[in-house]
């Protein structure tokens, strides 16, 4: 199974929720994706999530620790996506992580639930273990019918243009944007342009050794969005490097 949280690595939730898990089952193994993840941000996790979990085997239980106690939430839940189980809040995150809609959810009975301040440890991580050691996903409650659901920023086409966004910049300085490979595939004409801030480029790469050390590049991830970066001299941020809008003409 995995855990995901916005808990940071300096106090004690980590660990606390791990130790709940593991009273109900010490042959778990707890894989921890990140705890980086910037505080209450629902759409950093989301991708974080979504770029990852197809990567566990299909059966993997995800525990997500996100948000779990602000407005947003609407209850407790358990989803089961693409072969893959998923416990979390009802609070809009796990509509994000595919395009199409889960095949099972399941809204958590009022027996599994409690009065917390810590929904995390107390209600989510017994019903992951449990899930995780082979109870069935619909043992813990019925059908949801009000699932929460958030839209992610698209991309937008034209003939001529595709104007996306930055959604993400990770710890190397690449810029991930929301602009799909099938998308450009589908629309490019064999020329074009990427204009990112105030840097363009006119083809793409497929590695990082494929361009001069200080010049920018554009590559497609391995979950298939296009990626912006410079290859450094030595490490160093895009300069000017922000969230913001990616064009491509």
């Amino acid at each position: 199974m995995t855990f995901l949280s916005d808990f940071g690595d300096k106090d004690y939730y980590v660990p606390a929720v791990k130790a709940k898990m593991l009273s109900i089952n010490p042959q778990l193994n707890i894989v921890d994706i990140s705890h980086s993840i910037v505080p209450y941000d629902i759409e950093h996790a989301a991708f974080v999530l979504r770029s990852t979990f197809r990567e566990f085997p299909k059966g993997t239980v995800h525990l997500v620790g996100i948000n779990t106690t602000g407005a947003m939430t609407h209850g407790y839940i358990g989803i089961k996506l693409e072969e893959h189980i998923f416990v979390g809040p009802n609070n809009g995150i796990l509509s994000l992580l595919a395009d199409q809609d889960p095949g099972i959810l399941v809204k958590f009975a009022d027996m599994h639930l409690k009065d917390s301040t810590f929904p995390t440890r107390d209600i989510l991580a017994p019903v992951a273990a449990k899930v995780a050691s082979g109870a069935a996903i619909q043992d813990f409650g019925g059908p949801l019918t009000n699932f929460r659901k958030l839209m992610s920023r698209q991309a937008k086409a034209t003939r001529e243009h595709i104007i996306g966004h930055v959604i993400r910049i990770d710890c190397y300085g690449n810029l991930l944007t929301n602009i799909r490979r099938d998308v450009f595939e589908k629309l490019n004409p064999g020329k074009f342009t990427i204009q990112f801030g105030r840097e363009s480029v006119d083809k793409l790469q497929t590695g990082y050794d494929q361009v001069e050390a200080g010049d920018p590049f554009a590559f497609f991830q391995q979950f298939e969005y296009l990626g912006n970066r410079h290859q450094p001299r030595s490490w160093r941020k895009s300069p000017g490097a922000k969230a913001g809008q990616c064009s491509l003409h």
